[in-house]
């Protein structure tokens, strides 16, 4: 099931839903609400290479990702979303990205977009307005890679409100003179909170 993204971009889709169900189950002892949380196939993979490191998923999204998407390999350049989370030791939006681009044989340029060091993860903030004012003040436009006139996609592993995408798109269009953003995650919520 792939799943059309509606924004300032040329085209865009994400492949599958993230989570399928979630049931709350409460509050545990340090009060922190838990859920029970049914993913996608996709979602699953995204996950496991996410929060618990697992690179043997990378392959697997790449492969579901070639044989839902054509025409990928008509891209100049692919540009991963770059993380807030700096820290993390397996950044999926790059290593997707970089197994995409090796198998396509298009450029993966990973400095092209930054943000900032130290700014408030997006998933800790609600307010779609609120996290787009975030972006604005955080993300810029790095090494520019030349991009003038060029047809590049735009890879981020999570589809939730837009904004990320929205405002990297804008960045890329405005600053770099890019001539066409398309977009491709992973997955997208099921509410766009």
């Amino acid at each position: 099931m792939s799943i059309e993204l509606k924004g300032n971009w040329k085209k865009g889709f994400a492949y599958d839903v993230h989570t399928l169900d979630s049931l709350y189950m409460g509050v545990d002892e340090y009060g922190h609400n838990r859920w029970k949380t049914t993913r996608s196939e996709m979602g699953e993979l995204v996950y496991q290479l996410k929060y618990n490191g697992d690179k043997s998923a990378v392959g697997k999204i790449v492969d579901r990702l070639l044989t839902k998407f054509k025409g990928l390999e008509t891209m100049d350049a692919i540009i991963p979303i770059p993380s807030t989370n700096k820290h993390r030791l397996t950044q999926p939006v790059v290593e997707i990205a970089r197994e995409l681009g090796a198998r396509l044989k298009v450029s993966v340029l990973e400095n092209v977009l930054e943000k900032q060091v130290g700014g408030r993860e997006l998933k800790n903030i609600e307010n779609p307005q609120e996290r787009k004012e975030q972006l604005k003040e955080n993300m810029f436009l790095g090494n520019v890679h030349h991009l003038a006139g060029k047809n590049v996609l735009l890879l981020d592993d999570l589809y939730r409100s837009g904004s990320t995408l929205s405002v990297a798109t804008a960045i890329l269009y405005e600053q770099a003179k890019v001539n066409n953003v398309s977009i491709l995650t992973m997955t997208k919520t099921r509410s766009n909170r």
